[in-house]
């Protein structure tokens, strides 16, 4: 099991870590030397040592350089700009704010347009921002705490109150879930997601399951009005994002695995 590294839980609201600090740490996060991280970058390694010990400011130019090879969020990089002195360098706005209608409008077609099938879209920390109606496949019987904005999915899926009941294959889906919830707040030192890791990893870490490598996506058996569904899904993000919100978006769109439940998909969708 991967555990979420601790240096990742500071709150960013109040971290006064330099630059330096903050590169070290991604650096380490992602399990490259100084040597490494120069030569991709294409600087020398007594500058990447001098701006990890504080001895050199990095221009903000340099910040981003590194911030690209080391792939960093773009909320992150804009906080490693501030830390060096610098503006930040990618805008943030609200999903609703009309600078994004355009984006907002596309998103929802691409979740919309995945009927009869269930879509959804979330942001970083697994929080709901929209779904089509074939999503409700998900909601029902869900404790109504649960459902209280914002709705996090990885929560709704893996606590007792959420539809962990109705999953066949309870097992395999926290198996594959929570070492790449682990994966993901250790890589972005996320303090909300190492929390919210723990939270769901005290319901019970999986045991040994045997999983499949003919699967080429997580196989998800979940019992709807009487029929098991059995689904698929893909993840979708955008790497060509201008702003921190849509670097922040992934659409999850889930696909049937059998006919029955493209069946029984298709009857939902057409009985409104």
């Amino acid at each position: 099991m991967v555990t979420p590294g601790d240096p990742g839980d500071t709150d960013p609201v109040h971290d006064q870590r330099g630059a330096g600090e903050l590169l070290r740490e991604w650096r380490l996060r992602r399990g490259l030397s100084q040597l490494e991280l120069s030569v991709r970058a294409g600087v020398s390694s007594r500058h990447v040592s001098f701006v990890e010990t504080g001895r050199t400011v990095p221009s903000s130019t340099m910040v981003l350089r590194l911030s690209d090879q080391l792939n960093i969020p773009l909320r992150e990089r804009n906080r490693l700009l501030i830390a060096a002195g610098h503006a930040p360098a990618y805008r943030q706005h609200s999903l609703d704010d009309p600078e994004l209608a355009a984006a907002h409008t596309a998103l929802r077609r691409i979740v919309d347009g995945h009927m009869p099938y269930p879509a959804l879209a979330v942001d970083h920390k697994w929080n709901m921002l929209f779904a089509n109606s074939a999503a409700e496949v998900f909601f029902d019987g869900v404790d109504p705490e649960l459902l209280s904005p914002p709705i996090n999915m990885m929560r709704v899926g893996l606590h007792p109150k959420g539809f962990a009941n109705r999953l066949r294959n309870l097992d395999r889906v926290r198996a594959f879930l929570l070492p790449r919830l682990a994966r993901q707040a250790a890589q972005t030192g996320d303090a909300d997601l190492t929390d919210l890791y723990r939270e769901l990893a005290a319901f019970g870490e999986p045991g040994p399951v045997r999983i499949d490598t003919a699967d080429i996506a997580l196989p998800i058996e979940l019992e709807h009005r009487g029929t098991v569904l059995r689904l698929f899904n893909t993840i979708t993000t955008f790497g060509a994002a201008f702003d921190v919100t849509l670097d922040d978006i992934a659409v999850e769109a889930y696909f049937p695995a059998d006919p029955g439940t493209a069946s029984h998909l298709r009857a939902l969708a057409e009985s409104g």
